[in-house]
């Protein structure tokens, strides 16, 4: 079984909200062969609680303007270090950057195929990992 239609979509307004509010490390797996509660995790990291809370408020409106759907489920969002998002056909973790990598869940989601993110969450991710360009010494 793959994720469906739906969970990708859900999935893609889900990236592109968190690449709007500069999420790091956009990820996302489709765990419907392992998981039988949902189709797909959606993975991204902030550096602080409060941009994780941006990130979170982004995606959810996004999501229930552009999709229709609301989280079933919140999840940490009190301590603002790792908010899980549960809308049933996918679930969003948005995880303060200490947190990303102390629990590392791509590490366990890894064998499950990944669902590749529009160009403009990937093309914002370059943009953002790419140093800058020293400046003319004269």
């Amino acid at each position: 079984m793959t994720a469906t239609d739906r969970s990708v979509e859900l999935v893609r307004i889900a990236a592109e909200a968190a690449a709007d509010k500069l999420a790091d490390d956009i990820l996302a797996y489709d765990v419907s062969d392992q998981l039988v509660i949902t189709d797909a995790f959606l993975l991204c990291s902030a550096t602080n609680d409060r941009q994780v809370r941006a990130i979170v408020d982004e995606i959810e409106e996004r999501l229930r303007v552009e999709a229709d759907v609301k989280p079933v489920r919140r999840e940490g969002e009190r301590e603002g270090r790792w908010v899980l998002l549960d809308f049933i056909d996918i679930v969003v973790h948005v995880q303060h950057e200490e947190d990303r990598t102390f629990y590392a869940l791509e590490r366990l989601w890894k064998d499950c195929p990944a669902i590749a993110l529009p160009d403009s969450v990937t093309q914002v991710a370059a943009q953002r990992a790419r140093p800058a360009a020293p400046e003319d010494a004269r």
